[in-house]
């Protein structure tokens, strides 16, 4: 059974059928797809240079735009202390350069969240909590996060947080799943965001 079929329980069983399809990933069974955003936005300009940093951990990046190829792989795996995790790889293929936006996310039983260790190497560590609309979305919002430096993890005040919101649908007419990202700070608002449409390898 994967994280999230057991994360989110009984709400799993209300996702829309080819979400149940696409978030049930386990050792045999990988999630590959391929798809456009239709937009990629950043904040101030001024981060400029904290994006263009992140590109070194497959992190965050400071290109934007308008209709970009981009692919996912979802695949899982077991880390070094044995727990099971799924590695995200995302790559948005801007004109003459690929960027990633990586992580890798595995389950607290204890306290019922996903852990969602970003980049790599791990740079930022944030909580993620994971629900169901009433029309089959999958809905999911960052929690506390911390700032990874090696085996040290820093809390992270929630003022200088970057707080995500993601949905995902699948939209029938079209046969596609839909995903829609933001990112924003209480103080300096939208700090990162995309919004696209992707189609699942059906060799995978």
């Amino acid at each position: 059974m994967s994280i999230y079929k057991k994360i989110l329980g009984n709400q799993f069983n209300v996702l829309h059928p080819m979400l149940q399809n696409r978030y049930d990933i386990s050792a045999k069974k990988p999630f590959q797809a391929y798809g456009v955003m239709k937009t990629i936005k950043g904040g101030p300009k001024w981060l400029y240079p904290f994006f263009l940093l992140g590109v070194n951990w497959k992190l965050l990046f400071p290109e934007h735009g308008h209709l970009i190829p981009f692919s996912i792989v979802n695949t899982a795996r077991i880390g070094k202390n044995g727990e099971e995790q799924i590695h995200w790889e995302r790559i948005f293929y801007f004109e003459g350069k690929k960027r990633f936006f990586n992580a890798v996310m595995s389950l607290d039983h204890e306290r019922l969240v996903i852990k969602d260790y970003l980049g790599e190497p791990s740079l930022f560590y944030s909580d993620l909590s994971f629900h169901v609309s009433q029309t089959g979305e999958v809905q999911i919002e960052s929690k506390d996060q911390r700032l990874v430096l090696g085996l040290l993890e820093i809390p992270v005040p929630k003022f200088l947080q970057g707080l995500a919101t993601v949905t995902e649908a699948y939209i029938e007419d079209r046969k596609v799943f839909s995903i829609k990202v933001e990112v924003r700070n209480p103080l300096i608002g939208l700090i990162f965001a995309y919004e696209g449409e992707f189609t699942p390898n059906e060799r995978c």
